[in-house]
């Protein structure tokens, strides 16, 4: 795949880059690595002075990278706002809290006098150079919710990006440079996804982050296995969208729409499995098709814009193909299913009924605006439904039982269960999932501890 912005709104190309070639290459990872031996040994105040400094600078930027942003992967301008709007936010969480998430712990007395020790410290230490190998469907946010932490836990960070949003990935090494980081703390490496796996088996590159596909998944961890690097994976999602009798269904319809195609229903976390009880399915159903099909779908840069076009040829004609084998196989269309006429990589908001376990789309992530209805008898059936995927990122759930909560709660494979409201992700909550939608943490303190030296300090009497 070139590295190159191609307008996903009609096709053309607008930019091309050339991959960095080895000198180049072998240059910023000994720059890295010389930055590292300094930068860890600057204080948590420093770093939240200079973090502080990237918030403001990319608020101020805010209209541009927007922009940017949609221009290379399609999504409404005004989530691109939002979600640089997001990015300073977590930035200037981490800047606030990094110190208190990495102080030193202390063992209980006891332990430490049944030790023989007069003093025990648990510390947490930088690692060193990390690669994030970033995905392009939240080309800004994906990357600071990685850069935040690492940067304030004393590491530096090395970003391969998707090579549909090359300018997106320039513009983030800019931004920590304007606002004063060290040369070398953070830096893009423009390079094809073959050129990861020499990367990762430098020894100069301790850990890995990747948020991605679970073949691309599969290949970072392979590599790092065998090299013995820590990894964090966050791969795809088939999320669960739960709805009980006890739910209000006027919102949890409309909470559902936005669930479903916010990013254009390019999102791992988004909702893309409606399970709804046998009681209040037809409500809810009418409801749900109804808010699909008033959805605005056109030029992402308008302002009226919800639902732009998908960020790749190759993506649409997935999602098409998904959609397909479930109506040859029995699945009804309840709204869209059918590309527009015209340039660009556009699909309507599409909901299917009658999905059965035969159907790919039942197996497989949906990464477009497709929603699949399922009918379930009861809470078991519906735990049942959602738990039969491969994935468990997240889930949501619409109930006003609060046994039905705990249940829920106790019985869901995923990495999070949002309840009465649409799963999203915050600085201050630990983020990531189970089975194959990987492994780790992103975010709060478990994300900022992933890539940290857990050392134990033990002082005798």
């Amino acid at each position: 795949m070139p590295i190159a912005t191609v307008n996903p709104a009609n096709g053309e190309t607008l930019k091309t880059y050339e991959p960095m070639g080895e000198e180049e290459l072998e240059r910023r990872l000994q720059l890295a690595e010389a930055t590292f031996r300094t930068y860890r040994t600057t204080s948590f105040a420093d770093r939240a002075r200079l973090l502080g400094k990237a918030a403001d600078l990319l608020e101020e930027d805010q209209e541009e990278i927007g922009r940017v942003m949609t221009t290379e992967m399609g999504k409404p301008v005004k989530q691109a706002r939002a979600e640089a709007a997001k990015c300073a936010k977590a930035m200037r969480w981490y800047a606030g809290n990094a110190e208190r998430l990495l102080a030193d712990e202390e063992p209980a007395e006891a332990d430490v006098h049944d030790s023989g020790a007069s003093r025990v410290r648990v510390r947490y230490r930088p690692l060193g150079p990390v690669l994030a190998v970033m995905p392009w469907n939240f080309p800004l946010w994906q990357v600071i919710r990685f850069a935040a932490p690492a940067l304030m836990a004393g590491n530096v960070g090395l970003l391969k990006h998707a090579s549909n949003v090359p300018q997106t990935a320039l513009y983030l090494e800019d931004l920590f440079h304007r606002a004063g980081f060290p040369e070398g703390c953070f830096q893009t490496l423009l390079i094809g996804s073959g050129a990861v796996d020499d990367i990762l088996r430098d020894e100069r590159v301790k850990a890995a982050t990747l948020t991605g596909s679970e073949p691309a998944g599969r290949a970072v961890a392979a590599t790092s296995g065998e090299m013995i690097k820590k990894t964090v994976l966050e791969l795809g999602g088939s999320d669960p969208y739960v709805v009980m009798p006890s739910a209000d269904l006027d919102r949890a319809a409309e909470i559902a729409v936005t669930a479903r195609v916010q990013n254009n229903g390019q999102s791992c976390i988004a909702a893309k499995r409606f399970i709804v009880h046998r009681d209040v399915y037809d409500a809810f159903a009418e409801r749900f098709v109804a808010g699909m099909r008033a959805l605005r779908l056109g030029d992402p840069l308008a302002e009226e814009t919800e639902v732009g076009p998908l960020a790749s040829e190759q993506g649409r004609k997935d999602l098409e193909e998904l959609v397909d084998d479930a109506r040859r196989s029995g699945a009804q269309v309840l709204c869209g299913g059918e590309r527009p006429d015209g340039p660009g990589w556009y699909y309507p908001p599409t909901v299917l009924a009658g999905i059965t376990r035969e159907m790919r789309i039942h197996r497989e992530e949906a990464f477009g605006p497709v929603a699949t209805l399922y009918r379930a008898d009861d809470l078991d059936e519906a735990v049942l439904i959602a738990n039969d995927t491969p994935f468990g990122l997240s889930s949501n759930v619409w109930t006003r039982d609060e046994s039905e909560v705990e249940r829920f709660a106790r019985d869901l494979e995923a990495g999070a269960v949002y309840v009465n409201g649409m799963t999203a992700s915050h600085p201050a909550f630990p983020f990531g999932g189970v089975k194959r939608s990987g492994y780790g943490r992103e975010l709060s303190g478990h994300g900022i501890r992933e890539f940290c030296n857990i050392t134990t300090v033990w002082q005798g009497a």
